[in-house]
């Protein structure tokens, strides 16, 4: 095989590999098009959202129905304030939780939205009450120890 042949075909195949990378590199930090048609926007406020980030996606029953759009903290309530952007072919009522999940190995957090019973739908500006902060591993661990050495010093 000539070596400008051989040549060429090293380099489609470093392109091809970069090209690939690239990919795997923007779908792992959620920076893919977004695939969601119109939207209406809510917010939900949280005492704790772990590691929580924004285009971090929005579930429910395991289906990406929106994405977080920013998240900010409020100064009077001492609380994190997310807006999240929700398609609008799915409407939630509004009693639905919006709970903080943990998923995969990588440890990705997002929101999930459990529907309630509601007859009222949320729109645009709404505000989801019924809210569950991120568990953080940490703090598990650490109330886990401190309760197993109060036990070993009342023996």
């Amino acid at each position: 095989m000539d070596k400008t042949i051989l040549d060429i075909w090293v380099g489609l195949f470093v392109a091809i590999g970069i090209a690939a990378l690239m990919g795997l590199a923007m779908r792992v930090g959620n920076l893919t098009s977004n695939t969601l048609g119109e939207t209406y926007t809510i917010t939900a406020n949280y005492e704790n959202i772990g590691g929580l980030k924004p285009r971090a996606p929005v579930k429910s029953s395991g289906v990406v129905v929106g994405r977080i759009d920013k998240i900010q903290f409020d100064t009077q309530a001492y609380q994190a304030v997310v807006t999240l952007k929700i398609d609008k072919r799915y409407p939630f009522p509004k009693d639905t939780f919006a709970n903080i999940y943990t998923s995969g190995l990588l440890g990705e957090q997002y929101i999930s939205l459990e529907a309630g019973g509601d007859d009222h739908f949320l729109k645009e500006g709404d505000r989801v009450s019924k809210t569950q902060d991120a568990v953080v591993l940490e703090k598990l661990i650490s109330q886990f120890l401190y309760s197993k050495a109060s036990e070993e010093s009342k023996k």
